[in-house]
């Protein structure tokens, strides 16, 4: 097991190295050069918004499928018949919202028309998610780590044209970019819907309310932590730019901090990406995961601390390579000092994820959303975008320690060592195996 996690691992590790640094540090950084902190600040903050109300889009479906399909293989077929329409109804759900909100907060003309356009983009990579997490669960590594990177591949040509070429006569907006996002997500989603429909077999599309029920409530400890931690992810570029005057540069400035943060995260994302499916399956079969704990950590803990004290220390060179300028240096500084605490939460946290502790999880995270929310109301209004950094480094550092100390006290992995089991808590069985009646 350990191999197969190192191997896939690897390969995962090797696509988006291919892919994913020319996105970040290539394409998003010619965009905001090109249009400039204010209108970039303002799309960030737009982005932001359709991020945090995911979990009207996904209500935990996503990860509550990878889960299961990793444990119950066999049950592929019967899920995804009622799940597909189950995210077709939120994804309307969460079209309307995001839109009703939009209107609420201020924002109208061509600022409405950019947040439909992210919101359109949220929802398809919502369902590309999903699919991802059957063929993942399935592990089928090596199919999701392509499928993972092919719609920033596709967008990353659309691109290259737009910014690099006299094709389309240099002219570039942000709706543009945003158009090119949206056809590599459809390609993407074509593709990975028709692998999922071929591990299927036979199949017909079937909405059953009593099991819609049954499947949103067992969702929910998902969709609380999917939102609370999305809350206290995302809410500053908001905070910016709805409560300065200018704070759409202000938000253009964190934008920049963050990029980097975000672009080292993702890479780190890849980890749990592979690591909840098999420590599911594991748990659930009751084997030793030690080993699979002690490879993953070592593997990406210390290359992450590394990273984080030489971009400290280089905060304002980076910066200045990147943008030519150094308003962000300080914001950037503050900033990746969060990415080990990030890094503990993407490993401790998967694995509680997988083992079933949301309560502890949802309590975690509503008291790190309280905490950052009232650290950027604070220092905003005297430090700015660079108060803001600080309250997300402070945010992810605390989270992820203490995610790291639950794991210890409630998995107990030294006991784990010594060859002992975990048992899956009650409430989730029971609620399984009422799933599993609605089948017979």
């Amino acid at each position: 097991m350990t191999r197969k996690f190192i191997v896939n691992i690897i390969f995962l590790i090797t696509l988006n190295l291919l892919i994913k640094p020319f996105w970040f540090f290539g394409i998003e950084v010619s965009v905001q050069n090109r249009l400039g902190n204010e209108i970039y600040g303002l799309y960030a903050s737009l982005l932001s918004i359709t991020i945090i109300f995911n979990f009207l889009l996904d209500f935990g479906i996503t990860n509550f499928n990878n889960r299961e399909i990793a444990r119950y293989p066999f049950l592929i077929s019967k899920y995804f018949s009622n799940l597909i329409s189950i995210k077709i109804i939120f994804a309307c759900v969460y079209f309307v919202l995001c839109l009703i909100l939009g209107f609420f907060i201020g924002y109208k003309g061509t600022v409405i028309y950019i947040l439909l356009l992210l919101v359109i983009n949220q929802i398809l990579s919502s369902i590309i998610l999903y699919l991802r997490s059957n063929i993942s669960g399935l592990q089928r590594f090596a199919t999701d780590s392509m499928i993972s990177v092919l719609d920033k591949f596709i967008t990353i040509v659309l691109l290259s044209l737009l910014l690099w070429t006299s094709i389309f006569h240099g002219r570039f907006n942000i709706a543009l970019f945003v158009i090119s996002q949206t056809i590599g997500y459809l390609v993407t989603l074509t593709i990975a819907l028709i692998i999922v429909i071929r591990a299927c077999g036979k199949f017909t599309f079937h909405f059953n309310k009593h099991y819609a029920f049954l499947m949103i409530k067992k969702a929910l400890p998902f969709t609380l932590l999917v939102f609370l931690m999305g809350m206290y992810n995302r809410m500053e570029p908001i905070l910016l730019e709805r409560t300065l005057i200018g704070g759409d540069e202000q938000a253009g400035i964190y934008a920049q901090g963050f990029r980097i943060f975000e672009a080292l995260s993702n890479f780190v994302l890849l980890f749990p990406v592979i690591l909840l499916p098999m420590f599911s399956s594991n748990l659930k079969k009751g084997e030793n995961i030690q080993p699979l704990i002690s490879v993953s950590t070592s593997m990406i803990l210390i290359p992450v601390l590394i990273t984080s004290v030489f971009c400290f220390f280089y905060s304002s060179e980076i910066m200045n390579l990147l943008y030519h300028s150094d308003k962000s240096g300080n914001v950037f500084k503050i900033i990746i000092l969060g990415l080990p605490g990030i890094t503990l939460t993407y490993i401790f946290g998967t694995l509680l994820t997988a083992n079933g502790n949301f309560k502890q999880l949802n309590t975690m995270a509503f008291g790190a959303l309280i905490l950052n929310l009232s650290i950027n109301l604070i220092l905003i209004p005297r430090l700015k975008a660079q108060g803001s950094a600080f309250a997300s480094f402070l945010t992810q550092f605390l989270t992820g320690c203490f995610q790291l100390l639950l794991a210890i006290k409630i998995l107990k992995l030294n006991d784990i060592y010594k060859g002992k089991t975990i048992e899956t808590p009650e409430e989730t069985k029971t609620l399984f195996d009422r799933v599993k009646d609605l089948f017979k």
